[in-house]
């Protein structure tokens, strides 16, 4: 005989999953006291919806699904905001959350909570399981939604008396038939003929990447068909990484807190290839202007997300990978012509920017710039919401890492979460987080669990005081007219949070302070906090 808890645990055994991220309570505590037998990892987390950022943060820096696991009622609902934000980010994530007995729900017993209704907008699919016998095919069909076609978070409730209930054996399913799900991952032949023509006709094309251009797991056959055809590249906010920031053929980030030299091109291009990407109001804030003047080919494994933003002239429903290989194949000798490359290259230096400066404080953008210079080449960046997200996606320069934040949901609080995921699944790499004082107090409890496993994570708070951006916003927007972004000048004192946590830390009020810290901090092999002093007037651009 074998208990429902048992299984769950060796379903997750034969989905090789190795940790997971959670918080226990009654109603899930019949798996926790199974997961003690087995050899996979729990890291408890301080708050229930740090434990799904830091299985996003685990997903997209291994490329497997991230789990996560908490118990009914609150312990649920604290799930949503990370499993919406993986959502809207396309990250594997399973949710795992205990129930209450099954005979008792719908009677607002104690830590009841209709999770599965609350989550329906934000996962892939959610399961209530209602028979112990049902949890192998439950999870084996959950961790394939999870994976396949456009990625992203599938939850599974399991009341506490499926946990407890008995079974005579346990059987995995060898594969998971899910009738009317069937991802489209070739792309359609004639559809690709196309995009190949129109591409061969362009006199100034434009590679447009986002995000599912790495979940694919094609960044490579991204910067092969770019560097054979000299068609420059820019990326949405998720799409950063998809080719080193120093290939001369990357023209940086787009959109409303982009890079002037990719908004000009994109906005000058006869043929835009969308990999990837949905081309959201961040990235293009009037989308049909784009379709108005050029041809554009939009690539994406999700078919609900071509022409939801911008009229499409060639559609493509498919894996980045398998289209992109065969977009390669088919391509010829094409090359931009000389002209185009031309253009584009003096754009980068007349649209080029230089920061202004402010006495007795850091200045962020060419902060970040050295740091990038400064870490080793496969570092991982984890960036944070507000004016920080928006400083490190223009000037961290990628090399061969990644560069993790949120773009869908823009979910303060997530860069410390993300990034404990992400040195669990990459000890080896240096990761450093970047955040604003008022995202890091979102998160900051995870230093807790960041001292009880010695993680070697390095944290640099951008300290200006202020909630930046929507003071920026009121500044230009609402006449200057503050309210509730003052931050107090006076507390806390982050270098006595750190040192409560056992965690070194410095106070850097100068560039030269900042990059002396810093190079202390990369050294150290353990965990670090640098607080730099920022000037509230520093813009976002």
């Amino acid at each position: 005989m074998i208990s429902g808890a048992e299984i769950m645990v060796k379903c997750l055994e034969q989905e090789n999953v190795e940790i997971l991220f959670g918080y226990p309570g009654a109603a899930i505590c019949p798996f926790y006291d199974s997961l003690m037998d087995s050899p996979i990892k729990h890291i408890l987390v301080r708050q229930e919806q740090n434990s799904v950022h830091a299985a996003s943060g685990y997903a997209r820096s291994v490329s497997k699904p991230g789990v996560c696991v908490a118990t009914s009622g609150p312990g649920a609902t604290n799930l949503i905001t990370g499993i919406a934000t993986a959502y809207m980010d396309s990250i594997p994530i399973i949710a795992i959350t205990g129930q209450v007995r099954s005979d008792l729900i719908g009677r607002d017993v104690f830590q009841e909570a209709d999770i599965t209704g609350a989550c329906e907008p934000f996962v892939k699919h959610s399961y209530l399981v209602k028979n112990t016998e049902d949890l192998p095919r439950v999870f084996k069909e959950a961790f394939y939604i999870a994976t396949t076609g456009r990625p992203g978070p599938v939850l599974i409730d399991v009341p506490v008396d499926i946990q407890t209930n008995k079974i005579d054996k346990f059987v995995y399913p060898e594969k998971a038939d899910i009738p009317g799900y069937k991802p489209s991952v070739q792309g359609h032949i004639k559809q690709i003929e196309k995009a190949v023509a129109l591409i061969q006709s362009a006199s100034r094309p434009v590679i447009c990447a986002g995000g599912g251009v790495l979940t694919s797991g094609s960044k490579l056959k991204l910067v092969e068909f770019a560097t054979k055809t000299g068609i420059p590249v820019v990326s949405t906010m998720m799409g950063i990484g998809v080719m080193p920031t120093e290939n001369p053929l990357y023209l940086g980030m787009l959109g409303s807190h982009g890079k002037g030299v990719a908004n000009r091109a994109i906005h000058e291009a006869d043929v835009i290839i969308l990999c990837g990407a949905r081309v959201g109001d961040r990235a293009v804030a009037s989308p049909d202007q784009l379709s108005a003047h050029s041809k554009i080919i939009h690539i994406d494994i999700d078919p609900a997300e071509i022409g939801k933003n911008v009229e499409v002239t060639v559609p493509i429903v498919g894996d980045m990978k398998n289209v992109i290989n065969k977009i390669n194949d088919t391509i010829g000798d094409y090359h931009v012509p000389h002209m185009w490359a031309d253009t584009t290259e003096r754009w980068k230096k007349e649209l080029f920017r230089t920061a202004p400066r402010f006495e007795g404080c850091v200045e962020p953008r060419s902060f970040i710039a050295k740091l990038s210079e400064m870490l080793p080449n496969k570092s991982i960046l984890v960036a944070d919401v507000g004016q920080n997200q928006i400083w490190c996606a223009n000037n961290f320069r990628i090399k061969e890492g990644r560069f993790l934040t949120t773009g869908g949901m823009g979910t303060m609080g997530y860069s410390v979460p993300a990034a404990v995921g992400a040195k669990f699944a990459r000890p080896d790499r240096e990761v450093v987080v970047v955040c604003g004082d008022g995202s890091f107090q979102m998160g900051m409890n995870e230093l807790g669990t960041i001292a009880q496993n010695h993680l070697n994570v390095k944290i640099i708070i951008m300290r200006n005081d202020r909630l930046g951006m929507v003071r920026e916003l009121q500044k230009n927007l609402y006449h200057e007219r503050y309210t509730a972004t003052f931050l107090d000048e006076e507390a806390p004192d982050f270098m006595k949070i750190a040192e409560a946590y056992n965690i070194d830390s410095a106070y850097a009020t100068s560039n030269e302070e900042a990059e002396k810290y810093a190079k202390q901090m990369i050294e150290s092999d353990k965990s670090f906090v640098l607080v730099c002093r920022v000037s509230p007037d520093t813009p976002s651009i």
